[in-house]
């Protein structure tokens, strides 16, 4: 079984960073493709307990059904949300990160080196520019 998942959408970019690093720093994780295979009750509220973290925090509002279902409206539980969240996985906020080390919404995507066993292996620029860690394997988080 492998200790290493991320809950992935290719199309982000903060998720293509992360999945980046994880596998810059040795890690092949088990990549679930979440809108495809979405989590199902179990898994998600697992996820969310894992991360010490309510469903409310977990909504993604950008290019999501989220002000069309007035999801920011206070009138919804937590039970609600998980179900809107089942029925529109667009709704999970990404990626998602599963490690020995704990389990992390990965926004911004460096969040993730916490998670890792091991440092990144060789420099690495996300796909903004910013420079995460130099030649020496040093942390840097500095934009060009």
């Amino acid at each position: 079984m492998n200790k290493f998942t991320i809950y992935h959408n290719p199309k982000c970019g903060t998720s293509r960073n992360t999945l980046a690093m994880m596998r810059n720093s040795g890690v092949e994780p088990r990549v679930v493709l979440y809108l495809e295979t979405p989590p199902d009750r179990a898994e998600l509220c697992g996820l969310l307990a894992d991360m010490g973290m309510a469903p409310r925090a977990l909504l993604r509002q950008k290019g999501t059904p989220y002000d069309e279902l007035d999801l920011g409206n206070a009138k919804w539980s937590d039970v609600e949300l998980i179900d809107c969240m089942l029925q529109h996985p667009i709704l999970i906020n990404r990626p998602i990160v599963v490690t020995p080390l704990g389990t992390r919404l990965c926004r911004p995507s460096e969040l993730v080196l916490a998670l890792l066993p091991a440092p990144q292996s060789q420099p690495f620029v996300k796909e903004d520019g910013t420079v995460i860690n130099d030649d020496a394997g040093g942390r840097a988080a500095t934009k060009p």
